[in-house]
């Protein structure tokens, strides 16, 4: 007998089912940020890494392995997209990085050819499973995924507007001396440089700072609060350009939304999804929202009462991805 054998007395078979298992595309900075954040968190037990880089992938694997003590956590990895198969969420990060100055609509064809390749093999393996789309420019990808995934489009979504909304309430706790989840405010639109500043909702324990500042968030503010959402828009442009990439902060808020998922927290998310019919939108054109984010995804978008002028910019952000949706070859 071997030493398993003598050492075990046998009960039953092991349970292989994969019951919150996650896949994640790409070992990149990001890839790799969001599989730790999902790991470090306890949110998945059974992750599953794929890339083309075989060396660079084998040795995220195993160095993750290593520290499985301290994850309880099953890591798998390969090329081969079998590895993948019964997915709970397939988060997707892989494509062509965005170079310092670089908007993240230039990356749109070379990112677009990308998932081509990726998503059909995703579904292959795991039909029910629930896409998230970091890959920029992350609205337009989303679209291509749900075009090219055949998936039902509250299975398909962005990570959109999520760090977004994260650095929104990060600066404004900032200048409030306050904790950024005592802030309530969203950042809606592209996850870019035409995303949208909700300033009549922010409030903080239910009060509106619009009600206290009725010009916050306008050029005639002369407490210029409308710099905020600049330095929103110029984040991930500043961290590129100090450190040559952006990691973390995207992993944490993408490892959020897994989070709602597998435990079907139904928590409401800026992510982006197909919002036509809702706020005046009448393409079908991937933007963030206010979601409701459980098991089957994006289950609910809320209706946001929004300015006359927040309205226009969301409905510009609209019209600008429909202009790029056009010009890609699917």
């Amino acid at each position: 007998m071997s030493t398993k054998d003598t050492l075990m007395h046998v009960v039953a078979d092991h349970c292989d089912a994969a019951i919150d298992k996650v896949t994640v595309v790409g070992t990149g900075d990001v890839g790799m940020a969001c599989a730790f954040s999902i790991l470090a968190q306890g949110i998945s037990s059974d992750v599953a890494l794929i890339d083309m880089n075989e060396n660079k992938l084998t040795g995220e694997k195993l160095d993750l392995q290593h520290g499985c003590l301290f994850l309880s956590a099953r890591i798998s990895a390969g090329a081969d997209y079998a590895v993948t198969a019964n997915s709970k969420v397939c988060i997707i990060t892989a494509g062509v990085r965005q170079k310092e100055g670089e908007s993240r609509l230039d990356l749109v064809q070379r990112n677009a050819d990308v998932l081509k390749n990726i998503v059909p093999n995703l579904v292959k393996y795991s039909p029910d499973t629930i896409l998230i789309v970091v890959t920029n420019p992350c609205d337009i990808m989303a679209w291509v995924t749900w075009k090219i995934s055949g998936l039902p489009k509250n299975k398909v979504m962005a990570s959109g507007t999520t760090l977004d909304s994260s650095r929104f309430r990060f600066f404004i706790s900032e200048k409030l001396g306050v904790s950024p989840d005592s802030v309530h405010a969203w950042i809606i639109g592209e996850h870019g440089d035409s995303s949208v500043a909700v300033w009549s909702g922010v409030n903080v324990a239910g009060v509106r700072l619009k009600d206290i500042n009725p010009k916050i968030g306008s050029d005639s503010d002369p407490e210029n609060w409308k710099n905020i959402h600049k330095q929103v828009i110029q984040s991930a442009y500043e961290v590129i350009k100090l450190k040559g990439f952006t990691n973390w902060a995207i992993g944490l808020s993408t490892a959020s939304i897994v989070k709602s998922i597998l435990r079907n927290s139904n928590k409401v998310m800026p992510v982006s999804t197909c919002i036509k019919g809702v706020c005046g939108i009448e393409n079908e054109v991937f933007l963030s929202l206010p979601c409701t984010v459980g098991r089957n995804g994006v289950t609910d978008i809320v209706e946001l009462t929004l300015s006359e002028e927040e309205r226009c910019y969301l409905k510009f952000s609209a019209a600008r991805m429909m202009e790029i949706a056009a010009g890609v070859k699917l």
